[in-house]
C-alpha cells in the first residue's frame, strides 16, 4: 500500500491544531481521488525533530500538494508565505489558525519571519520555505535564483535542510494567478526528497552574507537537480533571475542581503 492510501490516523499521529487535523482528514482523501501521487524519497524526511524543508515554487497549488505529502509523512508544515495572504478573508483566517508564518516582504520587518521560523524549529517543528520567494518566472518552469533566508536560518540554528523537488501542481493551477483548479484529466503530483544539503563548512561563518549566499546556491542546486530528475530532463546551465529578467550563471546565488 502506498503511503498516500493510508488513513490520516495511520500516517500521522503527531499532535497538531484540531482544525489542521480536521482539514487534513477531509482534504487528504479528496486529493487522493482527484489527483494521483508519485511520492519518492519520503524515508529521507525526518519523522520528528526540527527540519527545514525547501522546495521549488511552480503553482498556487503547491502548498496543498506539498502539504498532503508532508502530513502523510508525519509532519505538520509551518510554511513561510507572503503576508498579503493574511489579509484575505478566508485564507488569512486559515493561515493564522494553522500557525503558518507571514513574511512582510520588502519591508524592514521581513526578518521577523525568520525569528518566528527559528522559534518553530526550537519547538521541533517542520518549517517549509520556498527559497525563490514566489512562483517561478522561468519560461520553462525551472527553479529561479533563491533568496538567502533558508540558508541563513539553517546556519543560525544548525537545523538540517531537506530539499524537495516537485512537479505537477502547475497542471492543476497553471500560471501565477490563483484560479479554479483543473481536476480533469487527473494530474500526478510528483514529489522527490533529496539528501540534506551539506552546509557543514559554512557554520564557522554563519553570520556572513557570503556564507548565506553560498548556502542558498547549494540549496537551489539541490532542488534543481531533483526537479530535473522528476522531469527526466537536464536543467538549464543558467538560472532565471527576476531582477535581471533573464537567466544568469548558476553560480550567482541570489540576494545576499
Amino acid at each position: 500500500m502506498s503511503r498516500a492510501a493510508l488513513s490520516l490516523s495511520a500516517a500521522n499521529d503527531a499532535p497538531a491544531e484540531p482544525l489542521f487535523r480536521t482539514l487534513a482528514g477531509v482534504v487528504g482523501p479528496v486529493l487522493r481521488v482527484v489527483t494521483k501521487q508519485d511520492w519518492r524519497g519520503g524515508e529521507k524526511l525526518p519523522r520528528a525533530g526540527a527540519v527545514i524543508v525547501v522546495t521549488n515554487h511552480i503553482s498556487n497549488f503547491d502548498p496543498v500538494a506539498l502539504g498532503h505529502f508532508l502530513i502523510w509523512h508525519g509532519r505538520w508544515p509551518r510554511a513561510l508565505a507572503k503576508s498579503e495572504l493574511w489579509h484575505l478573508p478566508v485564507v488569512g483566517w486559515l493561515a493564522r489558525s494553522l500557525a503558518q508564518i507571514p513574511v512582510e516582504r520588502r519591508t524592514p520587518r521581513a526578518g521577523e519571519s525568520l525569528a518566528a521560523a527559528a522559534e518553530a524549529l526550537a519547538r521541533g517543528e517542520c518549517v517549509v520555505i520556498y527559497p525563490e520567494g514566489t512562483i517561478t518566472a522561468d519560461p520553462d518552469g525551472w527553479p529561479m535564483t533563491g533568496h538567502p533566508g533558508a540558508a541563513r536560518l539553517a546556519l543560525q540554528t544548525g537545523v538540517p535542510v531537506v530539499p524537495i523537488g516537485q512537479w505537477g501542481p502547475h497542471l492543476v493551477m497553471p500560471g501565477r494567478r490563483a484560479s479554479v483548479p483543473r481536476l480533469l484529466p487527473r494530474s500526478t503530483m510528483q514529489v522527490l526528497v533529496g539528501d540534506p544539503v551539506d552546509l557543514d563548512d559554512l557554520y564557522d561563518a554563519s553570520d556572513s552574507p557570503t556564507a548565506a549566499a553560498e548556502g542558498s546556491m547549494r540549496i537551489m542546486d539541490a532542488i534543481t537537480e531533483l526537479v530535473g530528475e522528476l522531469r527526466r530532463e537536464t536543467p538549464p546551465k543558467d538560472r532565471y533571475d527576476r531582477r535581471a529578467g533573464k537567466r544568469i550563471p548558476r553560480d550567482w546565488a541570489g540576494e545576499v542581503v
